[in-house]
C-alpha cells in the first residue's frame, strides 16, 4: 500500500510506522490520521507482524496539528456540516483494540496530538532530544483530545494529569520519565535500537496469541468495575491456552533449554470468547 504522509515497513516481524512530514516537524493532518489507521489495520491483519513501532522522520516526533493543512478539521466532514469528531481519538481507539503490541519511540518534540496519539501505545520511550512535550490544548483555546482524559489519569494519576493538562506547560523527556509517561529515555542514537530490542524480546520469546490476549486484558480490565470480572476472563484465557499447542511448546522449549517455536496465529487461533467486550459505537448528535 502506498502512503503519502507516513512510511510503513516490515522487517523481521517488526512493523515500523514513521510519521513522514519532516519539513513541518511531522505536523498532523486528516490524511496522516487516515494513513495511520490503514497501517494499523495492515499490521493487525498480518500474522508476520508481531510488534509495531511508531517514530518520526527528522528532528521531531510530531509538532501537533498542522493548522494550515486542516489539522483541526473534522476528517469525516471537511466542510463542517456534521458534529466534530476528534481525529487523534480515532487513532487511540484503534490502538485500544490492536492485537499487536505497539511501542512509541518518541524521537523529538511531541506536542498536542503528537503526544496524545501515543496514549494507547503499550510502551513509550523517548530520546533526550524530546525537549518540548505538552498537552497544550487549554493554551490554544480548545480542550484535550486523543482520549487523553481517559488514558493519562490511568498512566500518571489524577493530580499529575491535572497539572499537565490544566497548565498546558511544556516539559522534556527526562521529566516525562520521572512522571511515568515514558519507561525509558535514551540518547538519540540508541532510541530505535532500544525500541527494536524491546520488540525483539516480544517477537522472539512469546506466543502471538498469548500476547494478543494479554494486551487486551491489560487495556480492557481498566474498564472493569470489579476484579471478579478480571478473574473470570483470565481464567477463560488461561484455560484456553493451557490446552493449546503453544503452551505445550512453551513448556517443552523451557525444559529443553531452547528458543520456543510457537505456531498459533491471531488470525485463526483466537478463542471463541474473544472479543469478550462490546465496542461502544461513536454517536455525536
Amino acid at each position: 500500500m502506498e502512503y503519502e504522509q507516513i512510511t510503513y515497513a516490515v522487517a523481521d516481524r517488526i512493523a515500523t510506522v514513521t510519521l513522514n512530514r519532516p519539513e513541518v516537524l511531522n505536523a498532523w493532518t486528516p490524511v496522516m490520521m487516515q494513513e495511520i489507521l490503514q497501517a494499523l489495520d495492515e499490521a493487525d491483519r498480518d500474522d508476520a507482524v508481531r510488534v509495531v513501532i511508531f517514530t518520526g522522520a527528522g528532528r521531531a516526533y510530531c509538532a501537533g496539528a498542522d493548522l494550515a493543512a486542516g489539522g483541526f478539521r473534522n476528517p469525516d466532514d471537511p466542510e463542517g456540516n456534521k458534529p466534530f469528531r476528534d481525529s487523534a481519538g480515532q487513532v487511540t481507539m484503534r490502538l485500544f483494540n490492536m492485537q499487536k503490541p505497539v511501542i512509541g519511540a518518541i524521537n523529538g518534540n511531541a506536542v498536542g496530538v503528537g503526544i496524545t496519539m501515543t496514549m494507547a501505545m503499550d510502551i513509550r520511550i523517548a530520546s533526550e532530544t524530546a525537549r518540548k512535550i505538552g498537552f497544550v490544548f487549554d493554551r490554544r483555546g480548545v480542550v484535550p483530545e486523543g482520549c487523553c482524559t481517559y488514558f493519562l489519569p490511568r498512566i500518571l494519576g489524577v493530580s499529575k494529569t491535572a497539572e499537565l493538562i490544566l497548565t498546558g506547560r511544556l516539559f522534556d523527556a527526562r521529566e516525562g520519565l520521572d512522571l511515568g509517561l515514558f519507561s525509558r529515555v535514551t540518547s538519540p542514537e540508541d532510541l530505535i535500537p532500544t525500541a527494536t530490542g524491546i520488540a525483539r524480546e516480544i517477537a522472539d520469546n512469546t506466543s502471538a496469541v498469548s500476547t494478543a490476549l494479554a494486551r487486551q486484558m491489560i487495556w480492557k480490565m481498566l474498564c472493569e468495575r470489579h476484579p471478579m470480572n478480571t478473574h473470570i476472563i483470565e481464567s477463560k484465557a488461561f484455560g484456553y491456552m493451557l490446552a493449546s499447542p503453544d503452551t505445550e511448546e512453551g513448556v517443552k522449549s523451557f525444559l529443553e533449554k531452547r528458543p520456543p517455536d510457537f505456531a498459533m496465529k491471531p488470525s485463526r487461533n483466537m478463542p471463541d470468547f474473544y472479543p469478550w467486550w462490546e465496542d461502544v459505537p461513536y454517536i455525536n448528535e
